[in-house]
Formats: C-alpha cells, structure tokens, sequence
C-alpha cells in the first residue's frame, strides 16, 4: 500500500513507519494540534504516478527522547483511529 509499517491496536492501525519516519494517525480533532508543530502529512507516490494524502502527521522530535511525550502522541492517534474507525456491518443471518 505505502511501502512502510502499520502499528496496530485492536485492530485499529494508528502509526506507520515509512523510511525512517514516525508517523501518527490525526483527525479533524487532532490535525492542529499536528500542524501547530508544523509536522508534514504523509504523502506516497501510487503507480500511476498520483500523489495520495493520508491522515498521518509526522510524529514530534520529542517523541523519540521522552517516552511520556512518546505516550501522550500515540494516544491521540489511537483516539484518532477509534474515532475513524467504521462500525463493523452486521450480517443478514446474525
């Protein structure tokens, strides 16, 4: 897909790695707080050569030396993935 490494928790992919870049999952609640630190989306080229966007911001400097810092960023973006998330569709039989 983007030639990197998701992070996952229950099942909610909420950080990748791409090169040697952290990035984490925003959304519309979080993207200032992102952009405040002037903290680059995530772009990839796809084959047909387009540019695709996703809702992952480049994670925080500080993230790498604080581990609480570490913690307080991936929190916000498992809380970004939960609320992205689509509710699972139920089955005609269940």
């Amino acid at each position: 897909m983007f030639g990197g490494a998701g992070f996952f928790r229950d099942g909610l992919m909420f950080a990748l790695v791409s090169g040697d870049m952290l990035y984490l999952k925003c959304d519309a609640e979080t993207v200032e707080r992102f952009a405040s630190q002037d903290l680059a989306a995530f772009t990839y080229g796809t084959k047909t050569g387009s540019n695709t966007i996703m809702s992952y911001r480049r994670s925080p400097d500080v993230c790498l030396e604080d581990p609480d810092a570490m913690t307080e960023w991936c929190r916000l973006a498992f809380e970004a993935a939960l609320r992205s998330s689509k509710p699972k569709r139920r089955s005609a039989r269940g």
